[in-house]
């Protein structure tokens, strides 16, 4: 049974993984913490870049104190040997006596391996402790493992009418302060924001995280852009030398002034399309194949319909407004109804919350 005691010190890995969020990949954000007699003595979580693993973050913490301590892992350790020594080894090495983990890591090169190997060398392994939360923290690492892609975040602000923007696909502020705010933080806890050719056309975004201290945070901006339409002289292309900016084009496609968006550092990548739309499965693999395990969808209707009809959402957050815009305004899902995600059998609304004056719905994969 488990106690309230690995309940709470999980709890509290699980909170420190979540600083790693958008800044670790391409390896899972980890949380770690090292009790010894019910005090914290050591508190890791994964670096940027993915290392050093939050195990080993840890422990250094620690120190000497690690010696017949317990660990707290929000995931498996790793018992590979990859760009970092096994993190089981640094564990063994410590001297801890128990290791408490949440969730079995699903990467084949590990897949149990980790916990098999502490336990051969008489440490005590306690596992599935807070493994809901850990499988929502860990989302992204197990869709990338199980299904070669990243886990989707669709993102939609709607106004009480159902709209995304103006008659003749005029842009305007839908949702108030306190979700702008909120979006730029959901920017940050991820790889990357996909946007269509579309909406840098018209909107001419910046899609980075603009709050306080935190821009350096920002993620890999990408555009779908199957003739590379992208302005050089957009804010994506201006700012490509600060933050990284990934196009995809249709690989049939010629594009005139790839060698300029090149120059400004724009990353220009080919996938499969057709009638001037991408392969979004194509896609989702390449960003997979990059390192990239959370995406969020930030675009228009169009984008955004494509990737709930084309079954690619495993989350969404709807943002609702309190003011109509009107009968000619712009759906905010091209061709089909909002009920096509609010009333989904894929997805379930798991929870709703008020953000300054707007409702925030959250719907997650059944």
């Amino acid at each position: 049974m488990t106690s309230n005691k690995d309940i709470r010190f999980m709890a509290l890995a699980l909170t420190l993984g979540r600083r790693g969020l958008g800044n670790a990949w391409p390896n899972p954000a980890v949380g770690a913490v090292v009790v010894k007699d019910g005090v914290v003595v050591g508190r890791g979580w994964t670096q940027p870049g993915g290392r050093p693993h939050a195990e080993v973050e840890a422990l250094r913490r620690a120190g000497e104190a690690a010696r017949g301590a317990t660990l707290y892992a929000t995931l498996e350790p790793c018992s590979h040997h990859g760009k970092t020594p096994p993190c089981v080894d640094a564990i063994i090495g410590a001297g801890i006596s128990r290791v408490v983990s949440a969730l079995e890591d699903p990467n084949p090169k590990i897949a149990g391996q980790g916990h098999a190997r502490l336990t051969s060398q008489g440490i005590a392994v306690t596992t599935g402790v807070c493994v809901d939360e850990a499988r929502r923290a860990h989302a992204g690492h197990i869709r990338r493992v199980r299904d070669g892609r990243p886990h989707v975040t669709l993102k939609l602000a709607v106004s009480a009418d159902g709209k995304a923007g103006l008659a003749g696909r005029k842009p305007v502020a839908i949702t108030g302060e306190a979700v702008r705010e909120r979006v730029q933080l959901m920017r940050a806890m991820n790889d990357a924001v996909v946007t269509g050719i579309g909406t840098v056309l018209s909107d001419d975004p910046q899609l980075t995280c603009r709050l306080p201290g935190m821009e350096a945070r920002s993620p890999v901006r990408v555009v779908l852009d199957s003739a590379l339409r992208m302005p050089v002289r957009s804010k994506l292309a201006a700012t490509a030398t600060r933050t990284l900016d990934w196009a995809f084009v249709d690989e049939a496609a010629r594009p005139a002034h790839e060698a300029e968006l090149t120059g400004a550092g724009v990353e220009v990548l080919c996938v499969p399309g057709a009638n001037g739309r991408l392969d979004l499965s194509a896609v989702l693999r390449a960003l997979a194949g990059r390192g990239i395990t959370r995406v969020m969808i930030e675009a228009g209707p169009i984008l955004s319909a494509a990737f709930l009809s084309a079954d690619l959402v495993d989350e969404a957050t709807l943002f609702r407004a309190p003011n109509s815009i009107g009968a000619d305004g712009i759906d905010a899902l091209e061709g089909m109804p909002l009920t096509a995600l609010t009333q989904s059998t894929r997805l379930r609304l798991v929870a709703t919350e008020h953000v300054g004056a707007d409702i925030l719905e959250l719907f997650e994969r059944s």
